[in-house]
């Protein structure tokens, strides 16, 4: 369950517009700074959106070391698996000016 909540909460956070473009707002208000950025990058909001979800999970505090990157991971592997792929970018030269193609 911690895992799904791992995704759902960074996929929402960093994908989505949410309710009255929410979402949307809190990204362009947070702008190019730290914050901005990480909100910008799925794996590195996974990190710091299962780091609270491991301790309030797990019933041994040393034991969350192991579980904090194993949701993150989790939730980075349910992000690629339903995630559509980028499209390939191709190269295209132009011809130069006046020259015969």
């Amino acid at each position: 369950m911690a895992s799904l909540a791992a995704w759902r909460v960074t996929h929402l956070l960093q994908d989505e517009d949410g309710p009255w473009d929410l979402f949307v707002r809190l990204r362009r208000a947070l702008g190019e700074g730290l914050l901005g950025k990480m909100l910008g990058c799925f794996y590195c909001l996974s990190v710091w959106i299962a780091l609270p979800l491991a301790y309030w999970t797990t019933p041994v505090l040393a034991h969350a070391a192991i579980v904090w990157p194993a949701l993150s991971g989790a939730a980075i592997l349910l992000e690629r698996l339903t995630s559509r792929p980028e499209p390939a970018v191709t190269w295209h030269e132009d011809p130069a000016p006046g020259s015969v193609p």
